[in-house]
């Protein structure tokens, strides 16, 4: 089991505001922020969660070689939609609309957005209908 992930962004202050509406339909929230002069690497840093727990980690170390893939559980299908639209609202680009994927099993229902620096972000829900 994962307890979090993280990754660096070239634009710290642009991926926090991207990831703050991106992230709102899931129930996700800016819960921790850390400065720059209080990390090691001296870049600000901010965790996104539900219920008081940062799982989802950006800092401002600079845009990495290659993207990476993060995909973030959807409670309903609802909130598989309303992420989509907040993303690409927040600059996000389309990497795949909502919509069933069942190549990965029948209930798999999934968006795909590309954030400001080419990540690979992923709305899913498993649930049925």
């Amino acid at each position: 089991m994962i307890d979090h992930i993280g990754f660096s962004v070239s634009d710290y202050e642009r991926a926090k505001a991207f990831y703050g509406s991106a992230l709102a339909p899931l129930g996700y929230t800016l819960i921790l922020e850390v400065p720059a002069e209080r990390t090691e690497a001296g870049f600000a840093a901010g965790g996104f969660g539900v219920d008081k727990k940062p799982d989802f980690w950006i800092a401002g170390e600079g845009k990495l070689e290659r993207p990476v893939h993060v995909a973030i559980v959807a409670k309903e299908r609802a909130q598989v939609d309303a992420f989509y639209r907040a993303a690409l609202a927040a600059g996000g680009k389309d990497n795949g609309a909502p919509g069933l994927r069942p190549r990965y099993h029948p209930n798999y229902y999934a968006a795909f957005v590309r954030d400001p620096d080419g990540h690979n972000i992923e709305a899913v829900c498993h649930a049925p209908e």
